[in-house]
């Protein structure tokens, strides 16, 4: 009953900040998803790389705030794209930290992908958070966020409720809970939540590019879901960090996020939905 209390009271925090962050204001946007950025990239460093390359790995979150923080000012404050380039000082640093530590080599790629993999995805939010105009409207990203997260309830109700006993597993050598009932079950909840976000104009886009975005989300989320669970399972890590009691880590709660919203977003970009 007290892991549940927990757990509860968990949840109820993050869906606060997360909706405060993407409706009150831009500034509070800015805030809550730099410090999202910038917790999941040194839970990433920690399961990878533990107390190793310290001054690589500082550098590396700072490379992948930087990103974020610059490519937020040039879309919400006009700023000139150029100002990108001062991710070139930390960024080179990295690599001139090597001269150092020669044995480690092997160990540097993470240094790198903890920017690509972690600070880029949710960089591009910046696109959907913010017009050409430089005005805030965090409601379409609430739209793909509840999206992915009726897609993880869909999955753990129908996975319950069908899966546990007699179901197929969908990938037991990563993630042995995972069924193919609870993935279809996800799929269902995720297409309807998005028709009715298309319904009441949360996602402004015509109905089947809601469902189509929905069944993106899904598959990607499902897949980076799956991707993090891999990458903990080889570093032999049960939660990405303690951050949030009875939850784990942020990157275990944003890891579907990582994959699926750049698909997303890149559909939404080609077809010139917005």
């Amino acid at each position: 009953m007290k892991s549940f209390i927990t757990r509860t009271i968990s949840a109820i925090v993050f869906a606060a900040l997360m909706i405060g962050g993407l409706l009150w204001s831009p500034i509070a946007f800015c805030g809550v998803f730099s410090f999202i950025v910038v917790v999941m990239m040194y839970e990433y460093l920690h399961i990878t790389l533990g107390r190793r390359l310290c001054l690589g790995q500082w550098l590396s979150i700072i490379s992948g705030l930087l990103l974020f923080v610059g490519v937020f000012s040039v879309r919400y404050l006009g700023v000139d794209p150029s100002v990108l380039f001062a991710l070139a000082l930390p960024v080179s640093l990295i690599f001139i930290t090597l001269l150092w530590k020669k044995e480690n080599y092997s160990e540097y790629p993470y240094l790198l992908s903890a920017i690509v993999y972690i600070a880029l995805p949710f960089t591009l939010l910046n696109l959907l958070a913010f017009d050409y105009a430089g005005r805030f409207n965090g409601l379409l990203l609430l739209g793909l966020f509840v999206i992915l997260w009726a897609s993880d309830v869909g999955a753990y109700l129908f996975g319950m409720a069908f899966g546990q006993k007699n179901g197929h597993k969908l990938f037991p050598s990563v993630s042995p809970k995972k069924s193919w009932e609870g993935y279809i079950g996800s799929l269902f909840v995720s297409a309807v939540v998005a028709f009715y976000l298309a319904k009441f104009d949360v996602l402004p886009f015509k109905m089947i590019h809601a469902v189509i975005l929905a069944l993106i989300i899904n598959v990607f989320g499902t897949l980076g879901d799956l991707v993090e669970s891999q990458l903990k399972r080889n570093f032999d890590v049960k939660d990405s960090g303690k951050i949030m009691p009875g939850h784990g880590g942020l990157l275990d709660r944003f890891d579907g996020a990582l994959i699926a919203f750049p698909m997303a977003i890149a559909y939404i970009y080609i077809f010139g939905l917005i």
